[in-house]
């Protein structure tokens, strides 16, 4: 019989939704949340909040961090800023408007419910971080400052210059020390998830790796909450830190948590290009610099030949030479077009032969026009780091005049192209940010249900931190509820020592391979088989040549690969070698996904089912839904797929257009 996915998602209007689900939810008395404990997987906007929440609240948490301190979570890389819809421009905001913009955003692939209750309470998160201190922007009157990001016509997004992800990091950090301090939250950093723990088909604890000793410990709870962000870094090349990782939510998934919407991952428009073949990471240029950045290539072939071949610069071009392609194709919304649309554009242009860089993989982010309008200093004091960090990157200043021709002054342009940012796919949670393992909560990148196909930017961390400041407190206590007459779990429970076990035999399974390979090297070559199968552009016969393609290289992971070192003590390659096995099983997942759904939508892109014109085509009849993923008992055997149906009572599904 097929299985039947329950969202649980509330009576009545969709704007009335969550008002309701909190009148009528179930709560847990004060006495009762000081003999519940709360394991949180993650310290990043998400996570760290969460912990805050719940400690402030009264439940015991104990807080996991991969890093050495909750500070160097990957939230704080997050550059341009976070969206709320307080209409403080006067430009016609709203709740509705940004529960709009979202859901067409995400190429009408998102839950609907779920996108109304972030719109909804996006306010109440800039209200939490100005009351924490975080230096939003201002006005000259003293107002919180906006700024236009893509996907938008209005400006909703709060910013502190390029460094909000940090700002904002640092107000949860402060929320959560404060926890710490209170004894409410027990902090373990340099701790990694290995698994997670079922007992009576319950999440009830975890395997943590103490990343220092080597040792394996036993953590019981009566939930268990995982915010450990996106799988991006399976491309091996991404905007992501370097020890970001799908590992947390690849062991939920194996122990029967759904996985959704794999297929859709971000590939974001505005990166520093590959330099060579040794880099290990690339570097996110905020989205925020197309407020006041034009992009173009251009428009006579030998100009870009001439650009590739070193021998003009960018400033060389002038005006009437330029093509501003964005401008050109998407009139109302120009260079703040959504993401994939602007990275398939750039993508477009590239394989025409317009690239500007030797490779031919790069176009032109231009601040001339701006720096002339507005003078240097208003953009310095915009965008004065990115700028920073670009010519620290690149030697190149974006705001250094370079040449004057015919009485035109023109600057440096930066040189961008598309790369692996953010992945909306996730594990599958309903309504609540329950997954299908009862008990078990994810929340921010790591789950699903946002997004759609393609997240809006400045979105991200508006919905970490409205999993985590206001929306998993409410729904956690709907679930604990039950749990306060549970008497805690002892971890000398045979399902803990099973659980230890396993992992203990995987980690000696991998020491004791030994073969010729270092785990960096069969990394990047995961990496070059999915961005040339499972990348901006996909095809059947490409999606099924990258699955034979993994399960071949999963073979030679299995058999040739090599950890220095011993499984004791602090060993990095260990830790790479069991993070690059579920990176292989996520590039699959993807592949599968990618392969199952025959249309494109927004950061899924069939090659057969595009317009004429270039743009994506979805197949609303066959492919409205959610696609649910569930593992089959081995990483070698084919998921199942299971669809949740999508259904829109607040706004008319219709073909996405930024063009007027």
């Amino acid at each position: 019989m097929a299985i039947k996915i329950d969202s649980r998602i509330p009576e009545g209007p969709v704007a009335e939704k969550w008002t309701n689900y909190k009148a009528h939810q179930r709560l847990v008395n004060p006495k009762n949340k000081l003999k519940l404990d709360v394991i949180v997987v993650g310290t990043g906007l998400a996570g760290a909040s969460a912990a805050a929440s719940l400690g402030e609240m009264g439940f015991n948490v104990l807080n996991f961090c991969i890093q050495d301190s909750p500070r160097r979570a990957h939230s704080i890389a997050a550059q341009g800023g976070i969206n709320a819809a307080k209409n403080y421009q006067n430009d016609g905001d709203s709740v509705y408007r940004l529960f709009y913009d979202t859901v067409k955003g995400g190429d009408y692939r998102a839950r609907e419910a779920n996108v109304y209750r972030l719109a909804e309470v996006s306010n109440s998160i800039i209200d939490q971080c100005v009351a924490q201190g975080v230096p939003f922007a201002r006005e000259y009157g003293g107002m919180l400052a906006n700024r236009s990001f893509g996907g938008a016509q209005v400006s909703r997004t709060f910013y502190a210059k390029g460094q909000t992800g940090q700002q904002l990091l640092l107000g949860a950090y402060s929320a959560l020390s404060c926890q710490v301090k209170a004894g409410k939250v027990k902090l373990y950093t340099r701790y990694e998830m290995e698994d997670v723990v079922i007992v009576d088909d319950r999440a009830r604890g975890i395997i943590a790796k103490n990343l220092v000793t080597g040792k394996l410990e036993r953590f019981s709870a009566n939930a268990v909450v995982i915010a450990t962000g996106g799988y991006g870094n399976a491309y091996f090349l991404s905007t992501n830190a370097m020890g970001c990782n799908c590992t947390a939510a690849i062991q939920c998934y194996r122990k029967g948590a759904y996985f959704a919407n794999p297929s859709y991952v971000q590939i974001h428009p505005t990166c520093i290009p590959v330099h060579g073949d040794k880099q290990s990471k690339l570097t996110l240029m905020s989205e925020s610099l197309r407020n006041d950045g034009r992009i173009w290539v251009p428009k006579k072939i030998e100009d870009a030949k001439a650009l590739q071949a070193g021998q003009k610069r960018g400033s060389d071009i002038p005006e009437e030479d330029r093509d501003y392609y964005l401008e050109r194709r998407y009139p109302a919304f120009g260079n703040l077009v959504p993401r994939d649309v602007a990275s398939r554009a750039a993508k477009e242009r590239c394989d025409k032969g317009f690239g500007v860089n030797n490779t031919g993989l790069a176009v032109f982010l231009d601040f001339s026009e701006s720096i002339e309008r507005l003078g240097i200093d208003a953009i310095q004091q915009r965008y004065g780091n990115l700028f920073d960090m670009y010519e620290e990157i690149t030697d190149v200043n974006p705001g250094e005049l370079a040449n004057e021709i015919n009485g035109v002054k023109y600057y440096n342009p930066m040189m961008i192209y598309p790369a692996i940012h953010y992945t909306m796919g996730g594990i599958w949670v309903d309504y609540e940010l329950m997954t299908s393992i009862k008990g078990l909560f994810a929340i921010g990148e790591c789950n699903f249900s946002d997004h759609g196909a393609n997240r809006l930017g400045a979105s991200a961390l508006m919905q970490g931190l409205a999993d985590g400041y206001f929306v998993l407190p409410y729904t956690i206590q709907n679930y604990l509820a039950d749990q306060a007459i549970w008497p805690r779990l002892s971890t000398d429970l045979p399902e803990f020592a099973e659980a230890e076990k396993g992992v203990q035999d995987e980690i000696d399974r991998l020491m004791g391979i030994q073969g010729q390979r270092s785990v960096d090297s069969i990394h990047k070559e995961l990496g070059h088989i999915m961005w040339e199968h499972v990348g901006m552009g996909r095809t059947a016969e490409g999606l099924r040549e990258g699955i034979k393609k993994m399960k071949e290289l999963r073979k030679e992971f299995d058999t040739n690969l090599f950890i220095p070192g011993s499984k004791e003590g602090l060993n990095v390659e260990l830790d790479k070698a069991i993070h690059l096995r579920d990176f292989i099983i996520m590039g699959e997942l993807e592949a599968y996904d990618a392969l199952s759904r025959n249309e494109s939508c927004g950061g899924h892109f069939r090659e057969e089912y595009q317009t004429e014109e270039g743009e994506a085509k979805r197949d609303d009849e066959n492919f409205f839904y959610v696609g649910c993923w569930k593992y089959q008992g081995n990483d070698t055997t084919e998921p199942e797929l299971i669809k949740e149906p999508l259904e829109y009572e607040a706004i008319k599904v219709q073909t996405r257009n930024y063009k007027q």
